[in-house]
């Protein structure tokens, strides 16, 4: 570390950083190859993919790269995986708070949010609606990839859910976007899923409650080694 360079801190695992952008560029192809499939405005983007029969092969493709992710971190790093679904269904009293700062925060302003988890409240929404918007997703396109193997009903049901799963997943997209690029502090929290760490500063200010157990942690760690 450089003279006058920030104290960093780490936050996600290698294995998490790359199924991190693993599942978000599966989701990019996905997206981009279900546009002629919707609308004859993007018919042209068959092009790009050698006709209809190669948009579908590329959708296809991309689908099982979408489910990748959770079969890969389950084997190489579960801790953080299940760290990160105890965390979404956890909520306090300083979850619920956040929102009413939050509105701040988002538009770049000046904000007291009350001290956060690993995840805030943001984020364990984010989770929440990526989880919902997954199955949705992948539930509806595994029945209208093998609707031989499925009720008719059920069939007619998948494509409704699967088009409600992609509007509902993108809105989410967009505003995960935003906070990770175009908000104030996005440049610490992008470095947090390109890099692993964080500058201490930032998590004080943002994870709060998570800076409190790393410094209880470190004391504990000192006292023993002392």
């Amino acid at each position: 570390m450089s003279k006058g360079s920030p104290k960093m801190v780490k936050r996600f695992s290698k294995p998490i950083i790359f199924v991190h952008w693993l599942n978000a560029a599966a989701f990019f192809v996905l997206y981009l190859s279900a546009l002629p499939m919707y609308t004859e405005y993007f018919d042209w983007l068959y092009a790009v993919f050698g006709g209809p029969a190669g948009a579908r092969l590329v959708h296809r493709i991309a689908a099982v790269f979408f489910v990748l992710p959770v079969v890969i971190i389950l084997f190489a790093d579960p801790k953080s995986f299940f760290h990160w679904i105890k965390q979404t269904v956890t909520w306090r009293k300083h979850d619920f708070e956040f929102f009413k700062e939050f509105p701040k925060e988002f538009f770049g302003f000046h904000a007291k949010v009350p001290k956060q988890d690993f995840y805030n409240a943001g984020e364990k929404v984010n989770s929440i609606l990526t989880i919902l918007t997954a199955a949705m997703l992948i539930i509806s396109g595994f029945v209208m990839w093998f609707p031989q193997y499925f009720p008719r009903g059920v069939v007619m049901w998948a494509y409704p859910i699967h088009n409600i799963g992609l509007g509902l997943s993108a809105a989410v997209v967009i505003g995960h976007v935003y906070l990770s690029i175009g908000h104030p502090a996005s440049k610490a929290s992008f470095r947090g899923i390109t890099k692993g760490d964080v500058p201490e500063e930032y998590a004080k200010a943002h994870h709060g409650r998570w800076y409190d157990e790393l410094k209880e942690a470190e004391k504990k760690n000192n006292k023993r080694i002392g």
